[in-house]
């Protein structure tokens, strides 16, 4: 303790930290006599679903990020690295700034919510040339590929053999993000390439690649078949029942024999839990934490976790809750309100939550979704995304400025802006500094 105050340490900033930082920021303003510490290597909060309309500029880049400092004014914020985890002598290991100093945090409850990583399944090639969509540099660095693909394909002395591999885009993946991300693509350079002289809407070739046998089977066969149809009306190249097996800096090599000439393959198709995890002494199943129904890791009194890094049992069905955002936030909330009962000497209460729905945006204006264990499609399900997650998106300033976007895309063409600066410059720093390891491993 600190004061007498028992110490909160949250690890990670996405949708579980970040809402288990706010039910602190609540009590605290009730009076709660806490110190809570939120750590995360972005100072900003994410909102992830609308990541893909970054990439394909309908949004701007700073309208989807919430600063950290302005939603929690509270809960004392730390802006670095998380570098090593001591649950036996119940201490974090931090570093930040330039120089990247270092520092230790004691806590009496750690809260672990650190998300999960990319999976690249050891594929040949695929970890150095995919492209990924997890975080904001990602979708800024699509966008810039993308347009940058295009500029060069225009060119008027390009023969076909080079602009080839220019104009043929491969996203892998049938889930949410890459159906999300394939739609959002296909609509931006459909509507892009009419402002390049040199090319035509028939020149590119835009792929999905899913390994099921129809996409978004979290949703069902009958939508899945329906969104497939739609993604193949707008003229998106489907190969089901696929995997990529092999990737090089000109070509993509799929299960089904198919060699696609490109240099964009976007990754959506695989996650792994936070590599931190691997440190940690207590139970893990296929690198996911275990934790009991309270959210609280088993054998380590005083330890939480929730979201993609634990495995949450659900006392309902028997099976444990999948590793999405509207889980992972109310995963959040109960586990603060659990610390606040421990510390209180309080009862503690069990993580109880049925999905609610899901949905995803498809393209043209169309989408898919299931609320309730109604079935929607078409533009009232696109019109339906829209409105729950603005209504979701943290702050009211962001609602405005997302909605005036939206609105503006109406009337407007896309922005074909080219940011020029180091590709380095576009990837966070602990990333930078995970792919220098590997590099020089």
């Amino acid at each position: 303790m600190v004061n007498g105050k028992p110490r909160v340490v949250i690890l990670g900033g996405g949708f579980g930290g970040m809402y288990a930082a706010l039910e602190f920021e609540r009590a605290l303003a009730r009076g709660a006599d806490l110190d809570v510490t939120l750590v995360n290597h972005n100072n900003y909060f994410l909102f992830t679903p609308m990541l893909h309309e970054v990439a394909a500029s309908d949004l701007d880049i700073t309208n989807i990020v919430s600063p950290i400092r302005r939603l929690l004014r509270r809960v004392t914020f730390f802006h670095g690295e998380i570098e090593a985890l001591d649950l036996v002598h119940r201490r974090v290991g931090v570093s930040h700034g330039h120089e990247q100093h270092c520092h230790s945090l004691p806590y009496d409850h750690l809260v672990l919510a650190l998300g999960s990583t990319t999976n690249f399944f050891n594929i040949p090639g695929l970890a150095h040339h995919a492209l990924t969509m997890k975080s904001l540099s990602d979708a800024v660095l699509l966008r810039n590929h993308l347009i940058a693909n295009l500029e060069e394909a225009d060119f008027d002395g390009c023969g076909a053999a080079l602009r080839a591999p220019l104009l043929n885009f491969v996203v892998a993946g049938g889930g949410f993000a890459g159906v999300e991300t394939v739609a959002a693509m296909n609509d931006f350079l459909r509507e892009a390439v009419r402002f390049f002289p040199h090319l035509r809407e028939d020149m590119l070739r835009i792929i999905l690649v899913s390994s099921g046998k129809v996409i978004l089977p979290e949703l069902g066969e009958q939508l899945g078949t329906y969104a497939q149809r739609k993604l193949a009306e707008q003229k998106v190249e489907i190969h089901s029942n696929c995997k990529v097996i092999a990737v090089t800096d000109h070509d993509v090599t799929l299960s089904n024999g198919t060699t696609v000439t490109t240099n964009t393959l976007v990754w959506t198709a695989g996650i792994s839990p936070h590599a931190l995890l691997e440190t940690l002494p207590c139970p893990k199943e296929k690198g996911r934490v275990l934790v009991n129904e309270y959210l609280e890791v088993s054998g380590w009194p005083g330890v939480w976790a929730f979201g993609d890094c634990a495995l949450v049992p659900d006392l309902k069905t028997g099976k444990s809750h999948p590793p999405t955002a509207q889980h992972a936030l109310r995963e959040g909330r109960v586990a603060a309100q659990n610390i606040l009962a421990t510390v209180r000497g309080e009862r503690m209460k069990p993580f109880l939550y049925s999905t609610i729905g899901l949905l995803a945006p498809i393209g043209k204006r169309t989408g898919v979704a299931n609320i309730l264990g109604v079935n929607f499609s078409g533009f009232i399900a696109w019109w339906l995304w829209r409105t729950i997650y603005l209504m979701k998106l943290p702050r009211f300033e962001k609602k405005v400025l997302v909605a005036l976007d939206w609105t503006l895309d109406v009337l407007f063409s896309k922005d074909l802006v080219h940011f020029r600066f180091p590709e380095r410059l576009t990837l966070p720093l602990h990333y930078r500094r995970k792919q220098d390891g590997e590099n020089a491993a």
